[in-house]
Order: C-alpha cells, then sequence, then structure tokens
C-alpha cells in the first residue's frame, strides 16, 4: 500500500473514531449538564480518571509517533552536517513536549476526582 493511500485511511480511520465517541458520550454530557433531574449509573470520578489515562495515552502515543517521524530525519540531516545538531534536537524536543502537556492534563484531572 502506498504512502498516501494508507495515510488517508489512517485519517478516515480516526474521524470514524473520534465520530463515534462523540456520539457515545453525548448522553453522558446531558446527564452532567443536568445535574437537577436523578442520573443513573453516572459516575463523575469514573469519568475523570477515564479522561486522565485517554489524555495521557493518547499525547504519549502522538508524541511517539512525532519523535519517531523527527527523530530518524534528525539523524539522516546528523549524518551529513553536524553543523544541524541544534536543529534537530529543538525538533525532537518540541516533539516530546506533546506528552508533557498530555501528562499535565492528566494530572489536572486527576486532582479533580472526588
Amino acid at each position: 500500500m502506498r504512502g498516501k493511500t494508507k495515510f488517508y485511511i489512517l485519517l478516515f480511520s480516526w474521524q470514524v473514531v473520534l465520530i463515534l465517541t462523540v456520539i457515545s458520550s453525548v448522553k453522558t454530557i446531558t446527564a452532567l449538564a443536568l445535574p437537577t433531574q436523578e442520573t443513573s449509573g453516572v459516575d463523575v470520578a469514573s469519568i475523570l480518571a477515564i479522561s486522565s489515562a485517554v489524555s495521557i495515552g493518547a499525547s504519549v502515543l502522538g508524541a511517539a509517533i512525532a519523535i519517531k517521524t523527527t527523530g530518524t530525519a534528525a539523524i539522516s540531516v546528523l549524518a551529513e552536517r553536524p553543523e544541524a545538531f541544534f536543529k534537530a534536537f529543538l525538533v525532537v524536543a518540541l516533539g516530546e513536549a506533546l506528552a508533557v502537556y498530555g501528562l499535565i492534563i492528566g494530572i489536572l484531572l486527576w486532582t479533580k476526582i472526588p
């Protein structure tokens, strides 16, 4: 499978996953928005724990993909031009920042668990 076709298939699959996630969470969101009604089976602590885990997991996965892609390119550039070390290091470090941001969001959600 060619790279461009594979990319579009992965992009389409990701959009389907996002749409299904939004559709499945509409019931929970509306239940949380109406605190005056009796809500059965909605546990705020569970939702916050799952949200914390997803934010950390997704950000680490995205950072891993970014570091893999930019790291191989950075090594290729450094093999040809060693003076480009700072630029290569900066690009890889920005990819790692994605994981740090996800970890911060996960910790903020985790501290809100009652």
